[in-house]
């Protein structure tokens, strides 16, 4: 069996099994098995395969401090400037959002009320391209006034 017959097997596999695949091998593979239901709505994917010959990045966390270094007292608000930085991160290392494979995202006393933010976020930001995702539940932050952080894995061209 040749190389590229193998390939497209395994390709092949892959969709029967509910795993979404890129347009070719350089994307970015989503698996979402429907054994574990659909996590989309809940704004990440069980998995992301990063094709061979990719680099990877490692973004350090990024909390919801604007140009002037001030933090806003509202979760809401450091939510969304913090995907605003990381988009700035992201940009200054030559990357697309599309290119996240995974989120870590710290959130200081996490409730369930806190979850449609963090939900709407994610999507705003990522969209349709939802990247493997932890969230983690901490007491704080490494300043106090911090109620979010997000780090990101990235695959580069």
């Amino acid at each position: 069996m040749t190389s590229s017959s193998l390939k497209h097997l395994l390709i092949g596999g892959l969709l029967l099994m509910g795993i979404s695949t890129g347009a070719n091998a350089r994307d970015l593979v989503v698996v979402n098995p429907p054994s574990l239901g659909d996590p989309a709505p809940k704004g990440y994917s069980t998995a992301v395969i990063i094709p061979a010959g990719k680099r990877i990045a490692f973004v350090s966390g990024q909390g919801g401090f604007d140009s002037k270094g001030e933090l806003s007292p509202d979760f809401s608000a450091q939510v969304k400037q913090a995907y605003v930085n990381l988009g700035l991160a992201l940009e200054a290392i030559g990357a697309r959002p599309s290119q996240v494979v995974k989120l870590n995202v710290f959130v200081v006393d996490h409730d369930m009320t806190k979850l449609g933010v963090l939900t709407e976020g994610v999507i705003r930001m990522f969209g349709a391209t939802l990247p493997a995702q932890t969230l983690i539940s901490v007491p704080k932050l490494a300043i106090d006034p911090m109620l979010f952080e997000v780090e990101a894995v990235v695959a580069l061209d």
